[in-house]
Parts: structure tokens; sequence; C-alpha cells
């Protein structure tokens, strides 16, 4: 076995940092949630990163990292290209799953919910914050479509700067904004002995339930 994958078969890190107080868990998971990623964005400027997955018309899943752009009790947001894989398995099944793991803190959150697409305006209010080089870029990318290996998107940048110069940069139509509403959102903390704490969130007649899960 040469020495890397041996080294992946013995990695070992005991988890100890932090535990869950079952004794005084929030009602509604975004509040646990939002103290969750406060807390994580002290110590990483990336902690809004997570894992999207995605199920095609053939029963394909399909996971990547994006980034969280907004959350309230409602639900998460992030924003992509319509015409993107991501987009198109939405279209087909809306069931989606978000996984954010913050290793500082041995802490994950798995939620699991329909994605929906955010309204016109708020897109629009989210596209203006953008700096103006990204706003471009949306423009340049048809995310997802095959390319030439030679595609030069430098090239392609300065010939849509000239056709937006002195210009406000319009949203593209394709692109957007989409919400996920959970239906159940899962804390994990790590804890030694691979004894994590785990508790589960999930929505019965606008009620969040939570139970506890075995390690």
């Amino acid at each position: 076995m040469s020495d890397f994958k041996n080294k992946i078969k013995h990695l070992r890190e005991d988890f100890n940092k932090h535990k869950l107080n079952f004794n005084n868990l929030p009602e509604h998971p975004v509040s646990l949630f939002s103290k969750w990623m406060e807390q994580a964005l002290e110590k990483n400027d990336e902690a809004n990163a997570f894992v999207l997955s995605t199920v095609s018309d053939k029963n394909t899943p399909s996971s990547r990292v994006l980034l969280l752009r907004d959350f309230d009790t409602k639900g998460f947001t992030f924003f992509t290209n319509y015409k993107s894989i991501k987009a198109n398995d939405i279209e087909n099944n809306n069931n989606v799953a978000l996984n954010f793991y913050w290793p500082k803190f041995q802490r994950q959150v798995r939620i699991v919910g329909l994605a929906e697409k955010i309204s016109d305006l708020d897109s629009d209010k989210y596209f203006i914050s953008r700096p103006r080089e990204s706003q471009i870029g949306a423009w340049v990318s048809q995310q997802s479509s095959v390319i030439p290996l030679d595609t030069d998107f430098e090239n392609n940048m300065v010939n849509m700067e000239s056709k937006f110069k002195g210009k406000k940069v319009e949203r593209p139509l394709n692109w957007g904004g989409y919400k996920v509403m959970p239906k159940s959102v899962e804390f994990w903390q790590g804890r030694p002995s691979r004894l994590h704490d785990r508790v589960k969130y999930t929505i019965s007649k606008n009620n969040w339930k939570l139970d506890r899960l075995a390690p």
C-alpha cells in the first residue's frame, strides 16, 4: 500500500471541542443554524459554503459546492444559472439536500427541502449587489454547457465589457436565485469515541418536531 493510502486508512481525530445542550435547544432550527453560522464565520470567511445535492430525470444524483447568500425562517437562498445542470435537476425534481461542514467546530448541518425560484425582484436586488465583473461573468458563461478546450474567457470578458461600457449591467433572465424551504434540518456535533451529538428538526403541520438521533 502506498504511503498516502496508508495514511488515509489510519487518519484519526477525536471530536471534543463542543457539545449540544439537549436541554436548551431552540424551537426553530434556523435559530440554532444562525448561531452556528455566526460562530463559523468568525473562523472562516467561506463558512457559507455548502454542498447542494440534486437528482436528474434519470435518477442520477449530483453534488457540488455553492455559497449560501441568505437565509431566514422560510428557507435558504443561493443563486445560479437557470440553464445549469443543477437548475435542470431542480426543474425535474425540486427535492434537494444541503450540507454545511465546519471542521474547526467539528460540526455539520444537513438540510432536506424543496427548492423554488425566488422572485425576479429579489434576484435583481442581489444581482445589483454583485461586483461588476461577476455581473458581466454571468453573461459570458453558459454554465454547464460543453465548450471548446481552448475557449478564451478573458477575451470574451473584454468583449462583453465593451458591450456594457457606460451602461448598467442588467441581470440575465437565465440567472437568479432559489430558496430551499426545509422539511428537515439535522445538526451534527462531533463528540469523543464517535458518539456524536445529533438532533433533527422535522416540519409537521407548520410546527417543528425535534428528535435526538443515535450517533
